[in-house]
């Protein structure tokens, strides 16, 4: 049984759910309703790893509009409370989008820097691959002269991702492989520049005056510290001494989707007032996001993410194959192997407990996903299919009482499985006949899990 990968914010977001259920469910709510669930929600934050001080003021802000005659008095105060959360929590995490800031003549320059562990190296890469998606022209330069293996990695990195990597032998002056990659970049006429720095273990002197010989070299538009969401406050703490010392533009939380309480990311951005600009969900090269506050604010309230899940989905889905896709759900004639197909096109937008914290209401039906389950659930679906014939495949209204003994006899599943997979077809069939108008259902989802 492999390790069951947490979803970010799970217990806050359950908690939260809970108390704002209760709240809609009393209809008129009093005063003391308000300070009850204010009570419980400043619990709930507290326990997430929240900062104290980012508790109290979010929880003061929010019964302080709360308690306002628009909300007492409304037919709905407990959803006019959710929606002063959501405010509430965008408005911790940021507002907008924060985006990069290029340079008025290329190349833009990046400078990445964070501690040792917290996934600098594989964060320069995502981030160059992030930008090569978005039609950019990146360079990679390996600054980690301390650490040898990390000029290595890097080079591995960029030969995975086909994005160029700039190196020199370790022995050569950081300050001056950064002035060369720079006039390298400028020769390459490439429009992004990568420099990933060394880390440490701890914050010293000598690693600041380090970056501070870097910075003044090569006059960054961007200087982003790479924290480990894990550490929790800890991280908070590095992101207010990097910035004290060095004076940071944006900061990308690596590891969310390992930080099942979420603290680092609902109290970095407020007390350093440093904006978090990318986030990292996992160890894939695609599992890296532009970090959007309102979206992140409404996953945490269990609202979804359907913006994020459609951005996903067109990355993934090959547009021929989707065209094709609509004609067929028009005509009716959707059948099993595109079913296949479309798990297959699922799969590569991410693990389904992170899809589903995207969909309204499905966070909760698979809060608890095994991924090494989900495999196996996909591999299992796939046997049974391409255990069919063609015409069953084709027409599954076909397949008997001795063909579903055939079948699993076939694919080493029981017929139960090839009823329970006939049925969440026919499921899929339904929705698409009514034109998929937002009308999920959690049960499509439980054959991955």
């Amino acid at each position: 049984m492999g390790k069951e990968r947490l979803m970010v914010f799970e217990s806050l977001t359950e908690k939260l759910g809970k108390i704002f259920s209760r709240l809609g469910n009393k209809g008129k709510l009093s005063e003391k309703d308000v300070d009850d669930a204010m009570r419980e929600v400043r619990l709930a934050l507290l326990e997430a790893d929240v900062n104290f001080k980012v508790v109290k003021e979010f929880v003061a802000k929010v019964r302080e509009r709360s308690v306002g005659t628009i909300v007492m008095e409304s037919l709905t105060p407990g959803q006019q409370i959710i929606k002063i959360v959501n405010e509430e929590l965008t408005s911790i995490l940021g507002v907008g989008q924060s985006k990069l800031n290029p340079a008025s003549h290329p190349p833009s320059i990046i400078m990445l820097i964070g501690l040792q562990g917290s996934g600098k190296t594989t964060t320069a890469a995502k981030l160059a691959l992030n930008l090569k998606h978005s039609g950019q022209s990146p360079l990679m330069v390996a600054a980690d002269t301390r650490r040898p293996a990390a000029i290595q990695q890097l080079i591995t990195l960029g030969k995975q991702t086909d994005i160029p990597v700039y190196s020199e032998d370790p022995s050569v002056p950081v300050k001056d492989i950064c002035a060369h990659a720079i006039a390298k970049a400028r020769q390459m006429a490439v429009s992004w520049v990568i420099v990933d720095t060394a880390g440490r273990l701890h914050i010293d002197d000598e690693l600041m005056g380090e970056l501070t010989q870097i910075k003044n070299e090569i006059k960054p538009n961007e200087i982003l510290l790479v924290v480990d969401s894990m550490t929790g406050q800890d991280a908070v703490r590095v992101a207010e001494e990097f910035n004290t010392k060095v004076s940071l533009t944006g900061l990308i939380l690596t590891k969310l989707d390992g930080d099942a309480r979420g603290g680092a990311a609902l109290s970095i951005r407020w007390v350093t007032n440093v904006p978090i600009k990318y986030i990292g969900m996992g160890e894939k090269s695609d599992q890296f996001e532009p970090f959007y506050p309102d979206r992140l604010a409404s996953r945490i309230l269990g609202m979804g993410d359907m913006l994020t899940f459609i951005e996903k989905a067109e990355q993934a889905f090959d547009q021929k194959k989707a065209a094709e896709l609509q004609k067929k759900m028009e005509k009716s004639t959707y059948d099993l192997e595109d079913f296949l197909g479309n798990l297959k096109e699922v799969k590569k937008m991410g693990s389904l407990a992170q899809l589903a914290s995207m969909v309204p209401g499905l966070s909760r039906v698979t809060n608890k996903i095994n991924e090494d389950e989900q495999e196996k659930q996909l591999k299992k679906v796939e046997a049974i299919i391409l255990s069919m014939t063609p015409s069953e495949r084709h027409n599954p209204n076909m397949i008997d009482g001795s063909r579903r003994r055939r079948i699993a006899s076939g694919s080493g599943t029981q017929t139960q499985d090839i009823n329970q997979l006939l049925n969440q077809f026919r499921q899929m069939q339904k929705l698409m006949k009514m034109g998929m108008r937002g009308k999920l259902n959690p049960n499509m989802f439980k054959m991955l899990g």
